[in-house]
């Protein structure tokens, strides 16, 4: 859990307490709930000639590794515009959004990861400023992941197109 210190609304200090059954940081002074909400990821997975695109990541966990292009959604941003502006910004491809491959959650991950299937409609195969390089690979001969996540996705969309 992060560690919250004090209270958004009037500042005190706030300390864990026991509500619902679950230890929350509740302000000491005005009795506020901090609630520590995940942040919601987009990605797309998208094929080219047989193989998946992938990233090389040059910031962030996983810098130097491989990932399947993805990104934080803003506040107001539907999730579906956030995965396509994101391979945009990230592998320079124009994506038209095909299917919903899953939402993915896990018990000690701040994020919930939502990946869909996409196609391409535009654009060049170009490295953004937040990756040092991208590539199409075979599903079956991935490169060094970032995120182990990533493999199983990529066997359940690769298993789903047989």
């Amino acid at each position: 859990m992060e560690d919250i210190r004090f209270c958004q609304r009037c500042g005190s200090p706030v300390e864990q307490r026991l509500q619902e059954g679950v230890m929350r940081p509740i302000c000491a002074s005005c009795g506020e709930v901090v609630f520590l909400n995940p942040k919601v990821v987009a990605a797309v997975v998208v094929e080219m000639d047989g193989k998946v695109v992938m990233v090389r990541r040059r910031i962030g966990v996983g810098a130097g590794r491989w990932s399947i292009p993805a990104g934080y959604v803003d506040r107001g941003e539907v999730v579906e515009e956030a995965a396509t502006r994101e391979i945009k910004e990230e592998a320079g491809l124009d994506v038209e959004i095909t299917g919903l491959l899953g939402v993915y959650s896990r018990t000690a991950d701040a994020n919930v990861l939502v990946v869909y299937a996409g196609k391409v409609v535009g654009g060049c195969l170009t490295a953004g400023q937040e990756v040092t390089e991208v590539e199409a690979f075979d599903v079956e001969a991935l490169p060094p992941l970032a995120f182990e996540r990533d493999a199983e996705l990529l066997r359940q969309w690769r298993d789903g197109r047989r």
